[in-house]
């Protein structure tokens, strides 16, 4: 029990960054529209994601500092600050989209407005954030997220046509999708998937546990366990669409629509279980995002932080974390779609990314931070190749959006 407790973190920062609300709208669309053609960018974004945590979790393990220590140290004040301003206001953006989330999940068992849930998931996000330990929050969110393993089982229960299903795994434009479309959403699965966020929570949660060299098996072991099982879940959740939706040419605008094919497999004990996963990792990831909103403020500026100390002890790093709800909560209570704001943070997600992996490739090479921890030839590799992609997907993600009116 305890050696499935220690891989809590990397289970959490994978099922509250890899299938957050963003990912169970993103993949449930995406694969009621394209099948599985699109499989390959989560399987890209599983490998990514999980080379760049495992950077930043050996950097914060081996040198006790978090991302954007390193990010003000190494970019300078000015840059850094730049930089900061880009990734706050984007995971900003993303607490929203989580929070709007919580709400959207409760409307879905009760029936209620989630207009009247948003304050309520907010109140719920920060009173965890300011009291519950940071151990209690990862175990809790994390395991309970597992539920969401439903999707997987539904996936043999709904007994597919394998022959059918299969070939779609081949990367290619339906017939009914013209090209910018296609690759407007390989951009956003490929931001949902490698969200800055879930690497200053990891990174900086691994400072939370006290990470020492002595740890970077565990920081591996969570990179290896966690990021994998949060692909394997978004590719069940494109997958049940795609053997229930497309046929039917039902376009998922709404999670009511999500859960269709978990309750054609499973009837109500099914729904029980996705509503419970689906609750936990959405509020799990309103969690991170909350929590990594005070990180990155707190780290740029020298102030103290964590949930290692007393509120009082950090009361600045508190401070940006309330704000931060506060501001996401009268955002929502505009009436802005949930799901909208979704699906712009995880393409802004992209074009955000290179200004947090330059750095942590940089730093993760650095002989005076990382003595014989640093990069070996076969990471620098795969990181180069991904820093390519990174700014293809960056570069692409704002002309292809605009091209097709965020994918209409």
């Amino acid at each position: 029990m305890k050696k499935l407790l220690s891989l809590a973190l990397g289970i959490l920062t994978a099922i509250g960054g890899f299938v957050d609300i963003g990912d169970l709208v993103t993949n449930a669309v995406v694969g009621s529209r394209f099948g599985l053609t699109l499989v390959w960018v989560t399987v890209l974004g599983v490998v990514g994601i999980a080379l760049y945590a495992n950077m930043a979790g050996r950097v914060a393990a081996v040198s006790g500092r978090a991302t954007f220590e390193i990010i003000r140290e190494r970019l300078g004040a000015r840059a850094g600050l730049a930089n900061l301003a880009a990734s706050f206001l984007i995971n900003l953006m993303t607490m929203t989209a989580e929070i709007g989330g919580v709400a959207l999940v409760f409307q879905l068992v009760t029936g209620i407005s989630p207009m009247l849930w948003i304050p309520l998931a907010g109140f719920g996000v920060w009173v965890v954030v300011w009291r519950a330990k940071f151990t209690a929050l990862e175990n809790a969110t994390g395991l309970l997220g597992l539920g969401l393993m439903v999707f997987v089982v539904a996936v043999f229960l709904l007994k597919p046509d394998w022959g059918q299903l299969g070939p779609q795994l081949i990367p290619r434009i339906p017939a009914t999708e013209d090209g910018t479309t296609y690759w407007y959403y390989a951009i956003a699965l490929f931001g949902a998937a490698m969200t800055p966020y879930e690497v200053f929570f990891f990174s900086s949660g691994g400072v939370e546990e006290k990470w020492t060299v002595k740890s970077l098996g565990e920081v591996k072991a969570n990179v290896l366990v966690g990021f994998p099982l949060g692909g394997l879940l978004s590719i069940s959740i494109a997958a049940c669409a795609a053997i229930v939706l497309l046929p039917q040419a039902i376009s998922v605008t709404s999670l009511s629509q999500v859960v269709i094919p978990v309750i054609q497999a499973g009837g109500t004990i099914a729904f029980a279980f996705a509503v419970v996963g689906m609750a936990a990792a959405v509020f799990g990831a309103a969690l991170e995002t909350t929590l990594s909103s005070g990180y990155t403020i707190a780290q740029y500026f020298g102030w103290s932080w964590g949930k290692f100390r007393r509120p009082a002890e950090a009361a600045r790093f508190h401070l940006v974390m309330l704000i931060g709800v506060i501001i996401a909560v009268l955002v929502l209570l505009t009436g802005v779609d949930p799901i909208a704001v979704t699906e712009f943070s995880v393409v802004f997600s992209a074009i955000a990314l290179p200004l947090t992996y330059i750095p942590i490739l940089i730093v993760s090479n650095d002989k005076q931070y990382m003595g014989e921890f640093r990069n070996g030839r076969l990471t620098n590799a795969l990181s180069l190749v991904f820093l390519a992609i990174i700014l293809v997907a960056s570069i692409a993600a704002i002309p292809l959006m605009v091209i097709t009116g965020a994918g209409q």
